[in-house]
């Protein structure tokens, strides 16, 4: 055996090489298949939940600036349950003031955000039936929209316009 020759002699290690990465790349693809044909990619992805709300508009009396205001029931009519703190009420020409009569001189603004927590606890779950009222005027444009807790998206589930809008 020339001693020379074993210092040279290379054939063996690129084959072995070539069979390691040949494997890794095998496992690699069987896993991100695997990923997705089981589904296992999209629980990683928050879920917008699917509810639809209802909206009832009922007309109280002037806000003394020749403005028409009114009361609007926003309703939870049905779908998935959502967490009180992760839904709000936006929009423009309703306030998040409460006044029992809804024909006071309320702040009505542009911009404004009402959230369910002010009726609901923190934890508390919204479901079919629950409500929330807002002082709105008759030209109000509101969305009822979802907005979690963890993250940073938002999704609108409904809206509606007022009767003069």
């Amino acid at each position: 055996m020339d001693l020379k020759e074993l210092f040279h002699d290379d054939d063996a290690v690129s084959p072995v090489i070539g069979v390691i990465l040949m494997v890794a790349i095998t496992v690699i693809l069987a896993a991100v298949i695997a990923s997705f044909v089981l589904g296992l990619g999209d629980q990683a992805q928050q879920a917008t939940p699917q509810a639809s709300f209802s909206f009832d508009y009922s007309q109280a009396g002037d806000d003394g600036s020749g403005n028409t205001i009114g009361k609007l029931a926003v309703t939870h009519d049905g779908g998935d349950t959502i967490e009180a703190q992760e839904l709000y009420v936006r929009g423009s020409d309703f306030t998040d003031e409460t006044d029992s009569d809804y024909s006071s001189n309320l702040d009505i603004g542009t911009g404004t955000t009402k959230a369910w927590t002010e009726k609901y606890s923190s934890g508390s779950e919204i479901s079919a039936g629950s409500s929330i009222d807002v002082a709105v005027q008759s030209t109000y444009d509101v969305q009822v929209v979802y907005e979690p807790t963890e993250g940073d998206t938002s999704a609108t589930l409904a809206e509606d316009s007022g009767p003069d809008a």
